[in-house]
């Protein structure tokens, strides 16, 4: 079992991450030598300021605000919490504690942000199963949704049992100490690591976020990246 979790926990997120920043860049340079769009994407030349609007149509949703408010609720949901749990992740490397602007314990959000993220990945894979978003959605939406409510969900377990239930065998210091040396490429796996009763979570939530950034370069989701030079082409 501890071989298991060490192949988990160290070589297997080396080789997502690469995995990740090479298709990512494969993808990025993929994109640069396909042909410009023509400029009859610039359906607002008149806006003004145009990249200011571009900001608002990327991180707002207005569009979607318009068509429907409940899908918008939950956009807005899980883009905030999503934020929230990069910030509290780079919270644990010390060289980010400069993130820690309002004082506050680690993890951020006490459980609450995980579980809001939770609860808004919950509601967009439910809803690929109603018409009309289940005609329109392929076999990765279902794939990539799945993958990241499972590593959500069971990180965010961990921290629910050390925050709302006094569970602090597996304590923020043991996560700071494992993300550092890996960091640092000195890896290493505290005791509680391996011998909480918790490693296994531990294990499984590495373990499904290693296999969504692998898999997310060459999926759809890829726009994400291009979201404000798109709305930017837009806008003129």
């Amino acid at each position: 079992m501890d071989t298991v979790v060490y192949i988990i926990l160290v070589p297997m997120v080396y080789v997502a991450v690469g995995v990740f920043i090479c298709g990512t860049a494969v993808r990025l340079f993929k994109m640069y030598r396909e042909p410009k769009h023509p400029t009859t994407l610039q359906i607002f030349p008149e806006t003004r300021p145009r990249w200011l609007w571009a900001v608002r149509d990327t991180f707002l949703f207005p569009t979607v605000l318009k068509e429907n408010p409940l899908h918008w609720i939950f956009l807005m949901i899980f883009h905030v919490c999503f934020f929230l749990l990069i910030i509290g992740h780079m919270e644990l490397i010390e060289s980010f504690s400069v993130f820690q602007i309002i004082e506050h314990d680690v993890f951020l959000g006490g459980g609450y942000v995980g579980l809001l993220l939770s609860i808004a990945l919950l509601f967009f894979l439910l809803k690929r199963f109603v018409s009309p978003y289940r005609e329109l959605s392929v076999a990765e939406d279902y794939y990539l949704l799945i993958l990241l409510f499972l590593t959500v969900v069971f990180g965010s377990e961990m921290d629910w049992a050390r925050t709302w239930y006094g569970y602090e065998e597996l304590s923020a210091e043991a996560y700071q100490e494992y993300l550092q040396s890996l960091l640092y490429l000195r890896p290493e796996l505290p005791g509680a690591m391996t011998d909480s009763g918790h490693s296994f979570m531990m294990a499984l939530h590495v373990f499904f976020a290693n296999l969504f950034l692998m898999i997310f370069p060459f999926s759809k989701f890829m726009h994400s990246f291009f979201s404000y030079a798109m709305n930017k082409l837009r806008r003129g």
